[in-house]
């Protein structure tokens, strides 16, 4: 059931009788901090250069400690009386259309909020190390503050439209950090292909926020969600749908994911952040916060599956062909948020275990991005994986925490992915047999080409170029990716232990036991038995056989799969060059119809003035002849009545 059938929480800017009022009441610092250290590094500029880069870590830092002291404060009280809302200003008043400033934090939000925090803060430590040589490091950090400090927006605000200026913040960010090294082409192009495609999505968050007020006079979450069940199945499928698309955006989804293997021209932390903890999580949180709507719109709910599904098995065959570190993690990326979107069209049985794969996710998925990050650093900056090989010898704390997350991806108990990627497949077979396969065969691909992925950077024999001596990162650096790889092996049984997201999570988002039509420890040891020998045939072909330094033609598949699935094609064939025939027949429609009409018009005029203007000569003759002449014609005109 939604929470928004019955009574929120305590009225805006009301505060639980029980509970410490100050500790609510700091709401709204978990967003001033970081956007106040952005405001710093961004406008005192190069003054900050030396100590700004502390600034950001600290703004983050004590974002998280409030975070931490407010979900410490929330399990205090009972499951029901979780959510509060805390009223700042009225935003928008114009006649019925009413719009507050509040910020609501319930247990949807708050695991969002400790994951923003928690992740960006070791993000931003391990970022003083990675940019430590970057001369406008200042910049870089107040741009990561400035993510965060949107992306809490985004998961905070109590109705749609204040979502939505996250949800714009958020785009801008990435498009900064995407494009922060901007005078190489490779990055501004990508930073400006990530925006234009966001705001695709970001069509249909407005056009589904301008939906809700035409169909329930609000905007609210308690306006819109808490009358949903109530309203046309037309409106909410039109509403779902809009929803979707602005998903399909920020997290990458089919058919707006194009944009995602290119944001990996930014700085390695960057890559981290996006995927781990912020930007791709957006459309998650999205769907599982508008729950209400997708529960009454069934056409929605089943599209919400059909695009996670398509993105799941598109992100995992573009990540086996990717020889780019970064890049096969980004298709990784693509994957397993499909698994999350396709489990948050499940509904009830799907909603809790599409955010708790969220969680796992973001700390192996961190974890990973950092490895590479740490790989990058100790090879020059190389990312072709075919140039490394071995780094195992070399690179051992690397080593050994990125493997906690190729594990937990993997699903391998008891590492973390192996309790959420799981529940995953097991409410998709609950739901319909196809649905169950389609998890079952990205679960296998992705053993194959994370398994490829470490075998070529890490196993095998060293293909360094021979300028490259790699080494072992900083502290600065190696330290919050070891705290990411425990969190990679732990977080897992931690968080369904005594079903407790599922406790958690119920009161917001509801919950329903998938019931399958087997014994689920079939599936579960038949899921393990058959990403294992996936895993087996990745590490045969990529780690006890050479690789060549240059990558075979490979077949069609493998050539589709390194062009991204020919996406980019598809966007230029289909939206593109259409949309460059429509404008030019556009500027013609307007220069010879429009322009000529006006134009035309006011020649037409021209020409009989300047003609009449023969007629005013001064001469008298001229005039008495005029009259003469008119007073001929009304004759003629009397006559023919006459007659």
């Amino acid at each position: 059931m939604s929470p928004f059938s019955g009574a929120l929480a305590p009225a805006a800017g009301e505060i639980s009788a029980n509970v410490a009022h100050g500790t609510f009441t700091q709401m709204w610092l978990l967003i001033a901090l970081p956007l106040a250290g952005a405001a710093i590094l961004l406008l005192l500029g190069r003054r900050t250069n030396t100590w700004g880069h502390w600034v950001g870590v600290l703004m983050s830092a004590g974002s998280f400690a409030i975070a931490v002291s407010i979900f410490l404060a929330m399990r205090q009280e009972s499951g029901g009386n979780r959510a509060f809302t805390q009223h700042l200003f009225q935003w928008i008043s114009v006649g019925s259309f009413q719009v507050p400033f509040d910020l609501r934090i319930d247990q949807l939000s708050m695991v969002f909020v400790l994951l923003i925090t928690g992740v960006g803060t070791l993000i931003h430590i391990y970022s003083v190390g990675y940019m430590s040589h970057d001369h406008e490091r200042r910049r870089f950090f107040g741009y990561l503050n400035l993510f965060v400090a949107a992306m809490l927006l985004l998961v905070l605000a109590d109705n749609y439209l204040l979502l939505y200026v996250g949800w714009e913040g958020v785009g801008l960010a990435s498009y900064l950090l995407i494009g922060f090294w901007f005078y190489k082409e490779t990055a501004a192009v990508a930073a400006k292909k990530a925006f234009v495609v966001n705001r695709v999505g970001d069509v249909g968050l407005s056009i589904a926020v301008m939906l809700m007020f035409v169909t329930f006079g609000s905007v609210t979450f308690e306006g819109v969600l808490g009358s949903a069940p109530k309203a046309s199945q037309t409106s909410l499928t039109l509403i779902g749908l809009a929803l979707l698309l602005a998903a399909c955006g920020k997290s990458a989804q089919f058919p707006l994911q194009s944009w995602l293997l290119d944001a990996m021209e930014g700085p390695t932390p960057v890559s981290a952040l996006i995927h781990a903890a912020t930007m791709v999580t957006a459309g998650v949180y999205l769907i599982a916060r508008s729950n209400a709507i997708f529960n009454a719109a069934p056409t929605a709910q089943t599209a919400v599956i059909v695009i996670g599904a398509i993105t799941l098995i598109m992100g995992a065959i573009i990540g086996c062909a990717k020889d780019d570190i970064k890049k096969a993690l980004a298709g990784s990326t693509m994957s397993q948020i499909g698994y999350m979107v396709l489990a948050a069209g499940l509904g009830p049985i799907g909603y809790v275990f599409a955010i708790f794969h969220l969680l796992t996710h973001g700390f192996f998925k961190a974890t990973m991005f950092l490895g590479a990050g740490s790989v990058m650093h100790g090879m020059n900056d190389q990312v072709n994986m075919r140039r490394f090989g071995a780094l195992r010898t070399v690179m051992v704390l690397t080593t050994i925490t990125f493997f906690a997350g190729y594990l937990a991806i993997l699903g391998i108990p008891p590492f973390a992915g192996f309790y959420s990627k799981d529940k995953i497949i097991e409410s998709a077979f609950a739901h319909s047999t196809l649905v169950g396969l389609v998890t079952l065969v990205g679960a296998a691909i992705t053993a194959f080409y994370m398994t490829r992925l470490v075998a070529m950077t890490f196993l095998g024999r060293a293909r360094w170029p021979d300028d490259a001596h790699p080494h072992e990162s900083p502290a600065m650096m190696m330290v919050p990716v070891s705290i990411l790889a425990v969190l990679s092996a732990v977080s897992g049984f931690l968080l369904i232990h005594d079903n407790w997201i599922v406790n958690w999570l119920e009161p917001v988002v509801g919950f329903e036991e998938p019931v399958l039509g087997f014994n689920v420890n079939i599936l579960q040891y038949g899921t393990l038995a058959l990403v294992l020998v996936s895993a087996a045939l990745g590490y045969v072909l990529y780690a006890r056989r050479p690789v060549p330094e240059v990558a075979p033609v490979g077949s069609f598949l493998t050539q589709a799969a390194r062009a991204d699935l020919y996406g980019d094609e598809v966007n230029e064939a289909v939206f593109m060059r259409p949309g460059q025939y429509l404008t030019r027949l556009l500027v013609w429609f307007d220069n010879r119809v429009v322009d000529g009409a006006v134009n035309g018009t006011a020649a037409l005029i021209g020409g009989l003035s300047g003609r009449a203007r023969r007629t005013q000569n001064g001469f008298a003759r001229s005039y008495a002849l005029t009259m003469l002449g008119g007073a001929a014609l009304v004759i003629a005109a009397l006559v023919l009545v006459r007659l």
